[in-house]
């Protein structure tokens, strides 16, 4: 049977919720960054904290470390509230240069999962 894959738009993310997985809620998805040459996503952005939307942190997550969830409409981080409150975030007008190769290091190695494009 030829596999058929599901799709899902990116605006269809933005907005939606971030959990761990203990159900904590961590934030939601403020923006998806995408490689224009390769035509994949490289993070999620996610917003944490704050309140009503000010004084958020936004942070960078690879794709590799969540799990989407279509019919919750939420995405799964496994990581605990605690270790993404001691991520190395960004302000929401202060963004890195998400394209530079130690950012990207230093991300997936913080995450500690493997990065695909490395090989």
């Amino acid at each position: 049977m030829p596999y058929t894959p599901v799709l899902i738009s990116a605006s269809t993310l933005s907005g939606d919720e971030v959990k761990n997985a203990y159900g904590e809620k961590l934030g939601h998805v403020k923006d998806i960054m995408i490689d224009t040459e390769k035509n994949s996503v490289v993070y999620y952005v996610l917003s944490f904290g704050g309140l009503l939307g000010m004084g958020d942190k936004l942070f960078a997550i690879p794709p590799e470390a969540v799990a989407l969830n279509a019919q919750e409409k939420c995405l799964t981080l496994n990581v605990e509230k605690k270790q993404l409150e001691n991520a190395k975030g960004f302000h929401k007008d202060k963004w890195p240069n998400m394209a530079d190769p130690a950012f990207r290091s230093s991300l997936y190695k913080y995450y500690n999962i493997s990065d695909r494009s490395a090989a």
